[in-house]
């Protein structure tokens, strides 16, 4: 386990009978970064964070989550990190100051309760009772409950389902800003955009296995990311070309057009549009 990392993965294995849920995963995640493991649905992420968070036992492997084996981490251990998993709390008649104070006493060093209300933006509902708050709110609740022990590492598993725009823009900054108090954050999500928002590395998972791992405006290669340029010839027809020149590209376009050509585009693939062609490719080399 080297100094700078939280979470060390070597060679991770889990099945069930002939089902290889996770197959051969690495991963090294360092301290104070925020990591996006991005996957379809049973490509194996679930499986690996249970893992990481030790409510799941792995068949084989090497895996230290801030240098312990999750298979023998104590409450000492647990009460470093926080768990912000996909189902809200359920405790309808407490009120949100009650369920943050009797969650701080779990924790050896939490922190302050108005703090953590403050920091999720529940000032004005703090004295309301779980069970009249909105499913935006309640998601607030589960990140406060998540945060409140002072984790060193945080895990955020689907964080902003059911979030409208607005909420979820709040969302990512008071995730930035736990960043910025140096916790560690791994994050699932099905939004890729938000995963381009605030991950400083992505890892793409499918089939048990990481298909890729890299910055953000770097995953899938140079390759991945030439731009896309797309018009229409005077005669209707669709045309795109792939380049590393698009300005070229286009005023030799304007300058054969006499103008502008029409339905101009210019498009630079994002990370929703590198995911989807790594996934689809490596679907077609499993079959």
């Amino acid at each position: 386990m080297t100094a700078d990392a939280a979470v060390q993965v070597r060679d991770l294995h889990k099945h069930y009978g002939t089902l290889r849920a996770v197959d051969g995963l690495d991963l090294t995640i360092l301290r104070g970064e925020t990591f996006a493991l991005l996957g379809p649905n049973g490509a194996g992420k679930s499986t690996t964070i249970e893992i990481l968070e030790g409510y799941r036992r792995r068949t084989s492997g090497v895996v230290q989550v801030l240098g312990v084996d999750p298979d023998h981490g104590g409450l000492p251990w647990k009460a470093r990190l926080g768990i912000v998993s996909q189902s809200t709390v359920e405790s309808d008649q407490a009120t949100v100051r009650e369920l943050l104070t009797l969650t701080r006493g779990l924790y050896p060093d939490p922190r302050d309760v108005e703090e953590v209300i403050s920091a999720v933006g529940l000032e004005k509902k703090a004295d309301t009772r779980c069970n009249r708050l909105s499913g935006g709110q309640r998601r607030r609740v589960d990140v406060a409950m998540g945060v409140i022990g002072r984790p060193e590492l945080l895990f955020l598993d689907e964080p902003t389902t059911g979030f409208d725009p607005e909420a979820r823009r709040e969302f990512w900054d008071l995730i930035r800003s736990l960043k910025d108090d140096g916790t560690t954050i791994i994050l699932t999500t099905h939004y890729l955009d938000e995963a381009a928002e605030l991950a400083d590395r992505v890892g793409i998972i499918t089939g048990g296995r990481l298909v890729d791992v890299g910055a953000v405006d770097e995953i899938g290669g140079a390759e991945a990311r030439r731009p896309v340029v797309r018009w229409r010839t005077e005669d209707g027809d669709r045309r795109t070309t792939v380049t590393d020149t698009p300005a070229s590209v286009v005023a030799e376009l304007s300058a054969q057009a006499g103008g502008e050509p029409r339905d101009l585009e210019v498009i630079r693939p994002s990370l929703e549009d590198i995911y989807l062609t790594m996934i689809d490719a490596t679907s077609k080399d499993a079959a």
